[in-house]
């Protein structure tokens, strides 16, 4: 629901409190009534009850009350209808839980907006929610809000996702990633474009249908660009070839595995200062850990890296090991992420 389609309520109640306190004020000012009588006989009037008049009329008073009688007739019981019809549809209850998901969001920093709740959607939503990263999902179709309110705990926002004041009610500025799966590239596209023009500093991954807008994505500010159609087809190829080799990564990465856990770690969040070599880092702790890669600052990578390699603060290390052993090692290092 969108906070709009609660602004007739506002205005039945404004109307509601104006008719009651103009008739208030009218009996007091012209009748000269106490204000328990002006109270009581505006009611009496606004409910149409007929239990009589308080106190004898003057002809200000009946021409006065003639004018309240028209004037509140049909609002009033329009009004009454409105207010019942949204306690009763849940309006109200939907548009309170709506401004509770916006506080929640207003509060996040460093989390993750997934643009799109369709099948890529809901597994990568999935998968970050596994690692416990925080998400926020922008999502415009109705069927598919549906199924996202039976995720519990899930933030989401049900409006165009490219709009530039949809993604600044997600945090876009305060994410560290976006993912768009919308159904269309073109729709992907101009959630790119948007999205790194509001934030040029955030990763962004898109996914593509087709393999000549994979260009045209990353001029607009992708980060990656992934087509889940090729992919899937390498996997199930890759299952064949080297089955055992396949499903070992996938037991790593994808099964939560609470034996082992390869993870990334950049030396930024290590506070690793320059001139420090790997055997320095890893002899500073005795837990058993692996350093099976890196990713050098200048995009290349090195598989199984010698110890005397040296190390640079945008650096990221691979680090195969146990949970509690890769989170001991990240704690004693001052790891900020």
């Amino acid at each position: 629901m969108k906070i709009e389609e609660i602004k007739p309520a506002y205005y039945s109640i404004a109307f509601l409190v104006g008719i009651f306190f103009l008739g208030i004020f009218g009996f007091y000012f012209i009748e000269g009534w106490p204000v328990i009588d002006s109270i009581y006989m505006t009611i009496e009037t606004l409910a149409t009850v007929g239990y009589g008049e308080v106190h004898p009329l003057t002809s200000g008073g009946k021409i006065f009350t003639i004018i309240l009688i028209t004037v509140s007739f049909g609002f009033y019981a329009f009004s009454i209808s409105l207010l019942a019809r949204y306690i009763v549809s849940g309006v109200f209850r939907n548009y309170f839980k709506l401004k509770k998901v916006m506080k929640e969001i207003e509060k996040l920093s460093n989390h993750v907006i997934v643009v799109g709740f369709g099948r890529n959607g809901s597994q990568a939503i999935k998968e970050l929610t596994n690692h416990k990263i925080p998400v926020v999902v922008i999502e415009n179709r109705n069927d598919k809000i549906s199924e996202i309110q039976q995720i519990e705990g899930l933030l989401f926002i049900q409006d165009d996702p490219s709009d530039d004041e949809v993604l600044l009610k997600a945090g876009i500025k305060r994410a560290k990633a976006l993912i768009s799966v919308l159904p269309s590239d073109e729709e992907n596209l101009f959630v790119v474009l948007t999205c790194r023009e509001l934030n040029p500093g955030i990763s962004i991954i898109s996914r593509a249908i087709n393999i000549n807008t994979i260009k045209k994505l990353k001029i607009a500010g992708a980060s990656h660009v992934i087509m889940p159609d090729k992919i899937s087809g390498q996997h199930m190829a890759r299952m064949i070839a080297q089955p055992n080799a396949i499903e070992f990564l996938d037991y790593l990465l994808l099964e939560k595995s609470r034996e082992f856990a390869l993870v990334e770690v950049s030396c930024k969040s290590l506070c690793v200062m320059e001139s420090v070599t790997l055997g320095t880092l890893a002899s500073r702790t005795k837990n058993n850990l692996n350093f099976i890669g890196l990713k050098l600052s200048n995009g290349k990578y090195l598989v199984n890296p010698e110890y005397d390699t040296v190390l640079n603060p945008d650096d990221c290390i691979f680090v195969l090991g146990r949970p509690d052993e890769i989170l001991r090692f990240k704690e004693a290092y001052g790891c900020r992420e």
